[in-house]
């Protein structure tokens, strides 16, 4: 039986972070490979002169899309395995009716930001970065964030039960926390097994230490946090973005924060960057990062991820992370 042949269009410049010896050497094991030869993501012509021979293809941030002219020049294509995060920018209409196998890194991209998630956490509920500058400033164990607190036992609400969210959950289970979830395509029985208790987004703020955002970008999830459910959060709660800006309206809650009474990590903002003169680069109780909390530097999990998609793809067995074309509706 002839090994299929594999496409990489995500351009030679992005070899080294995305795709790791590993990822090569259980690719070549399985497949034979051809290579878009640019340095940079494969544009639409470029996957109209890569596709022609190839069964499967591997994508990433930057390569065009997947559309009905790219589809008539690969006849052979069954398989787009996506080394990132959401599809969205390479579906299409054509893609879905071709029964064309799709997947996504998204989970091993989502674990990086829960690390970052969880890092934030034990630093805003430690209340380092104040402390720090209160002891800068001469003071010591008396300042008004004195005492510290610690993670544990501590009720962390989580917003928006996706790859990042499951992911947070999962690795707050050792603080012994009291984990809320807020998501309305999540039943109760399944917010059990994945170690949460399932509550409704107003009980969540009103009683979490910890309110962490992990939902998608949506219409429907637009502004989910404003004037009046900001309004409920605790006095010395900590609030952590790192999903997406418009998920919070921003002048509701720099608002609330200028008066002081909790703390927020914000890594994303509606728009990016920030304007200079924005309320989040000045406030004391704010640490604004640059979009951040998800790989930076290192991304060959994602390659290796979906080397090993299609390795299950082309021998038959389940694959780790499909996506459908009923999904979209519920991913950013």
């Amino acid at each position: 039986m002839p090994r299929p042949i594999v496409a990489i269009a995500i351009g030679k410049k992005h070899y080294q972070k995305i795709m790791s010896r590993a990822a090569w050497e259980a690719l070549t094991a399985f497949a034979d490979v051809v290579e878009h030869p640019g340095q940079e993501p494969a544009a639409k012509p470029d996957l109209l002169s890569l596709l022609p021979t190839a069964d499967a293809c591997i994508s990433s941030w930057g390569v065009a899309p997947f559309d009905a002219d790219v589809l008539a020049a690969a006849p052979r294509l069954r398989a787009v395995a996506y080394a990132a995060g959401s599809v969205k920018p390479i579906v299409s209409d054509a893609l879905w009716a071709r029964h064309i196998h799709v997947t996504s890194a998204a989970p091993a991209l989502g674990l990086s930001v829960a690390y970052t998630t969880l890092s934030l956490m034990i630093v805003g509920i430690k209340r380092i970065l104040p402390l720090s500058r209160h002891v800068r400033a001469g003071g010591w164990q008396d300042g008004p964030y004195w005492p510290s607190r610690e993670l544990i036992h501590k009720t962390v609400g989580i917003i928006g039960a996706s790859h990042v969210g499951r992911h947070v959950i999962r690795l707050l289970q050792p603080f012994d926390a009291q984990v809320w979830l807020y998501d309305p395509y999540v039943s109760a029985e399944e917010a059990r097994r994945i170690g949460a208790t399932k509550v409704e987004l107003d009980e969540l703020l009103r009683r979490a230490d910890v309110v962490s955002i992990h939902a998608p970008s949506l219409p429907e999830t637009r502004h989910i946090l404003n004037a009046r459910t900001l309004a409920l959060m605790k006095d010395d709660a900590i609030l952590i973005n790192t999903a997406r800006g418009s998920l919070v309206d921003e002048a509701a809650l720099v608002a609330e924060l200028s008066k002081g009474r909790f703390f927020a990590f914000i890594d994303v903002t509606d728009p990016e960057p920030p304007a200079a003169d924005h309320p989040f680069r000045r406030l004391e109780n704010v640490v604004l990062t640059p979009h951040l909390a998800g790989i930076v530097e290192d991304a060959t999990w994602l390659g290796e991820m979906e080397v090993e998609e299609l390795r299950r793809f082309f021998a038959g067995e389940p694959p780790l992370n499909r996506v459908t074309r009923e999904m979209l509706a519920r991913i950013a």
